[in-house]
């Protein structure tokens, strides 16, 4: 399997995050309504889905140039605060709740991770400035200094009760739904691992231009979730950006770990409350099985003699989702960067 990154660009805001295993269903719909994007129909592209995906997505996350230098803009690892910064457990109260607001991981793909403890962490105002130092100077005008790097927005929404004409009660009561925006001009990278002998990226690349055609997630029937493919792809070698003596994995999307491969797991949970698309969203039973994930940014220390370095992503298929369509597959893989942990205190 190779590692490609696939850089988007937001056209709209969204309405769904782009995480990883909803591109993976984003990616089948389209398969499904038209199998010549991919030259197989669905069945057949994930027949041994099980045992050898042919596509594992990473969430979506932000690049970033600063000072000429590139950098992608992780969610920062699940692990104590005294495992990423060096002697945190001694710093002021101030000092550990200012360091709790660094949601953010800067990485250069030059550097990669030799250590937790020596990457650069930031929050979100510090990788608002930094995105908008980026900004031509007629954007900066037009968005002004106050605009965040995701800002979000509430919509209203309402049913119309075709009785009476006026909005009501219960299902007819008015409500809000937030879309999140992005600051104009921000690039996302996507890193896809495809089997070359089902897949090739230039095919990959054609559904995701598919989807941000669209739209993607919520509210895409209004214009919410637009994207453009904005380069060629570029092979990447995560394994690269990682410890040359690894005993960790660093998740890139949402997983659920396969049994006896990882001793300490640290990880914040994300329930999936599933729902199907298409014609089944309008079936007796539109919702799948909710299932309980390691979101991205997990770190999964390997057992010994584990053979789980040899292949470029973690995790298990998703079955027994549907009530409605038993045939249902999620994707509870995640591609990941092999990483060195030290004990803890």
């Amino acid at each position: 399997m190779k590692i490609y990154g696939i850089t988007i660009r937001p056209l709209s805001g969204f309405c769904t995050p782009l995480k990883a295993d909803t591109l993976f269903g984003h990616f089948c719909w389209q398969v499904c309504y038209d199998s010549s994007l991919v030259g197989l129909p669905l069945d057949g592209l994930l027949r041994d889905y099980d045992t050898k995906p042919p596509l594992v997505f990473s969430s979506a996350y932000l690049v970033l140039y600063w000072k000429d230098v590139l950098y992608y803009v992780l969610r920062r690892p699940a692990l104590p605060a005294e495992m990423l910064k060096e002697g945190i457990n001694e710093a002021s109260y101030e000092e550990r709740k200012e360091f709790k607001r660094k949601k953010w991981m800067l990485l250069n793909p030059e550097e990669g991770i030799r250590s937790f403890k020596n990457m650069t962490y930031i929050n979100e105002h510090d990788l608002s400035e930094r995105l908008k130092k980026g900004l031509t100077p007629e954007t900066k005008r037009e968005i002004g200094e106050k605009v965040r790097a995701f800002t979000p927005v509430k919509q209203p929404h309402n049913t119309i009760n075709r009785l009476t004409g006026r909005t009501g009660e219960d299902m007819f009561a008015p409500f809000v739904i937030e879309s999140l925006f992005y600051l104009p001009e921000t690039e996302l990278v996507i890193f896809t691992g495809i089997d070359e002998n089902r897949l090739d990226i230039e095919k990959v690349c054609r559904v995701i231009e598919r989807i941000g055609e669209v739209g993607f997630g919520r509210d895409a029937s209004i214009g919410m979730g637009r994207f453009e493919v904005c380069s060629d792809p570029e092979e990447i070698d995560l394994h690269s950006m990682g410890s040359e003596t690894p005993n960790a994995c660093y998740t890139l999307g949402p997983s659920v770990p396969q049994k006896d491969g990882f001793g300490d797991i640290y990880a914040m949970p994300f329930v999936r409350f599933g729902k199907h698309g298409d014609v089944l969203a309008r079936s007796k039973n539109p919702f799948k099985n909710p299932v309980i994930m390691a979101d991205e940014g997990a770190v999964l220390k390997v057992r010994d003699k584990s053979d789980i370095f040899d292949k470029p992503y973690i995790g298990t298929s998703l079955r027994g989702l549907s009530l409605a369509f038993p045939d249902t597959v999620g994707q509870g893989y995640s591609l990941y960067i092999p990483v060195k942990v030290e004990d803890e205190g």
